[in-house]
Parts: C-alpha cells; structure tokens; sequence
C-alpha cells in the first residue's frame, strides 16, 4: 500500500503566509516525505489568490530535482477548465524530468474562480470533463491524434511532445458523487477518493459503485485501484493531536476562510470524525495506523495520502506530522501488510 502526504496550498496572510512562503514550505515538505520514506507526495491546483499554486507541474518539478524516489501527483488537477494537450505536455515534462515519477489526478473542481478565469461555462461542467478526460487519454495512449469534440478545435494526426517513454499515470479524483465514481470504473482508471466526512461505510458504497462500473465494462478487478485522501494529522498521541490540531481544522472549514462554501465544526465532532471508523485522519501513531489498514482491509484501497498542512498548521507541526507518519506509522502498516 502506497503511502503520501499533500498540500492543497491555502494562504493565511495574518499568519504571515505569502505564496512565496508557502511556495517555499511546500517544497520542503515534499523533500521531507522523501526522507521520512513516504511513496507519494501530491499539490493540489486552484485558481484564487486564497492558493499559493495555479501549476502544480513547476512545483513539483522543483520538488522532483531535490528527491530521487517519490513519485509526483497532482491532488488535483483542474481538468475541465485546462487544455488536456497542455496538461499532457506539461507532465510529459514533468515525467521526463522526475525519471518516470509523474502522476495527474483528473479532476472537476469545486470552484467556480477558474470557470470564469478560464472562459469556461460552468453549466457545461460535465460535458466539459468528461470531453478534456477523453482527449488526455487519447494522447497518452496514441502517438499521432486525431480527435474531434465540441469544447475545443479538433485535432488531425497531432502528436504532443515530448514523448513519454510510458504511459502516464492519470487517476480520477471523485468527491462523493456516485457518478463520478462510475465514469472511473466505467474507463477503467484508478479513482482517488476524497475521503472529508462521513464513515468508512459511506467510503464503501461509492467503492463498491466504482467496483460494479468496472466489472460490467469488463475490467479487471486488479487494475481497478482505490485512493483514499482526507484530513490529516498525526500527533504524538490521540488526544494531543486533536487537541493541536483542532484549531487549525476550525478555522480551515470555517466558511470565513472558504468563501461560503465550509461549515462550523466543535471539538465533538472533530473527536467523532477521529473515531476508529470515521473520516477524519488524526491521532497518534497507533490509532494512524490502525485506521490506514482499516482502509485497506474494507475498501481494498492501495494508496492513502493526508491532507497534511490545512488551516495554517504551522511549519514545525507539518514536519513533525510528516516524520512521524513514515518513520513510524508506515513501517507498522508495511509490516502487517506484509504478514
């Protein structure tokens, strides 16, 4: 089972963050996950000065020159407003220069900042994706495209460059929706599941959705991989992490700081949320682990990444979060899995 981290890149300027800074700090997280041994180190995309990343491709590139071994994700990458022969190139790049460690997770947004900056009418939002999905895939699976839609100028026999000495890893990013979950199986992509609320049972029927698509159109239970991200924090017990991390989580889906778009959480329901079969991802080692294999064994899941610095965590908790994560918690869950 993989293991990672990852940054969505929120900005707090009254704690003194500027892009440039945490531009900086996400670099060094993504070096730190290396050498706590982590598998998997992702940025997320957004289009708002509330974000310090609009192209997760130059991040993580710098990140890719300072680490040999992680591989490179995007948590996700706004699909349905990009051009997919751009995004194509770019992780093309990105791959090249990473010696092979680039990955995209495809996703719709839940913005609408990037529909307007882009042009893009967010009632298409569908037919947009489901369009800029199927061209990616056309040009990292064909050497020579050719390719007719209706959101952007056909193509005639275009080959993108560079060419990629493998086939790019693209996963689907599903936020909840049984659709989306269904439009994975049904192409037969890995899905990354956004895991922000909720139990492992509300998990399990949109796993068990995206199963049944791939199975009915004809894939193979074994390529029909499960991501799991979510909230994250792993403290040095149970109750200190939530204690730290509790104030941090408030004011991250605050709908102060999220445009309208968060709710208000108390300190008993982030403890529920925490509890063994809920959602929410912090706690000490012990119960981290516990909960990483809880994934695997009832949702087959393969990979998990934490959300790992939300809500202006300050710097010190996010290294320390991250170390104890691969120094501790992973070798526990490698080695029960290993068993």
């Amino acid at each position: 089972m993989e293991l990672g981290v990852f940054s969505l890149t929120d900005i707090y300027p009254g704690d003194g963050d500027t892009a440039a800074s945490r531009t900086d700090d996400i670099t060094s997280y993504g070096i730190a996950a290396e050498r706590a041994g982590l598998d998997v180190f992702g940025i997320g995309e957004h289009h708002s000065r509330n974000f310090a990343v609009s192209s997760p491709a130059v991040n993580l590139a710098a990140i890719a020159q300072a680490t040999s071994r992680i591989r490179l994700t995007t948590t996700a990458t706004v699909l349905s407003v990009q051009d997919p022969v751009r995004v194509y190139q770019d992780f093309a790049s990105l791959d090249l220069l990473s010696h092979g460690r680039a990955e995209i997770y495809a996703g719709r947004s839940a913005f609408a900042e990037p529909f307007a900056l882009f042009g893009e009418d967010i009632d298409q939002l569908d037919s947009l994706y489901s369009e800029k999905l199927d061209l990616l895939l056309r040009l990292r699976a064909e050497d020579a495209v050719t390719w007719n839609g209706a959101h952007r100028p056909p193509l005639r026999a275009a080959s993108a460059n560079p060419p990629m000495r493998r086939e790019l890893p693209v996963w689907v990013a599903v936020g909840g929706t049984l659709a989306s979950a269904q439009r994975a199986g049904q192409l037969g992509l890995p899905m990354a599941l956004g895991l922000i609320g909720g139990t492992l049972d509300h998990a399990k029927r949109l796993v068990d959705t995206y199963r049944a698509a791939g199975r009915e159109a004809g894939h193979d239970d074994a390529t029909l991989d499960v991501g799991i991200t979510s909230h994250f924090y792993v403290g040095d017990s149970q109750e200190e992490a939530l204690s730290d991390f509790f104030p941090y989580y408030r004011r991250y889906l605050s709908p102060d700081t999220n445009g309208g778009r968060g709710w208000h959480v108390d300190p008993a329901g982030t403890r529920s949320l925490a509890a063994r079969r809920g959602a929410l991802m912090v706690g000490g080692p012990r119960e981290i682990a516990e909960k990483v294999l809880d994934l695997h064994a009832e949702l087959g899941a393969t990979r998990f990444l934490g959300q790992v610095d939300l809500g202006g965590l300050p710097r010190s908790m996010v290294h320390a979060s991250i170390r104890r994560f691969g120094e501790i918690v992973a070798p526990a869950v490698r080695q029960v899995l290993g068993r």
